[in-house]
């Protein structure tokens, strides 16, 4: 009598074979595709150009530009609100190319999963 629940031979199937091996290849994909975005840079701007923000797919801030119209010794606060928003802007940018990249490997099976 066969024992049940088993693979014949001990071994596994093919299929499940198979599987194994396409979600080594998608996670191999995965790393590759998150290293490129790691390096690629997002920039946005605030305030018609007066402050642009450059921050990598990594969400490191690299840069920022400050256009000399933009700075008001009296009107500090606004100059510091149009950093912010630059810069909130670009992370943005690199979090929705993260997103879309991860849906793509994933066929939109991602879960909403962050990487």
């Amino acid at each position: 009598m066969a024992k049940r629940g088993g693979f014949p031979g001990g071994g596994m199937p093919g299929n499940m074979n198979n599987l194994l091996k396409q979600a080594q290849r998608m996670q191999r994909q995965m790393e590759e595709s998150q290293k490129e975005l790691e390096t690629k840079e997002f920039t946005a701007k605030a305030g018609g150009g007066a402050v642009e923000a450059t921050v990598l797919g990594s969400k490191e801030l690299k840069a920022i530009k400050i256009s000399p119209e933009a700075v008001d010794p009296d009107d500090v606060e606004m100059l510091q609100d149009l950093i912010v928003a630059a810069v909130n802007e670009a992370i943005k940018q690199a979090e929705d190319a993260n997103a879309e990249a991860m849906n793509k490997m994933t066929g939109g099976l991602g879960g909403g999963l962050s990487f």
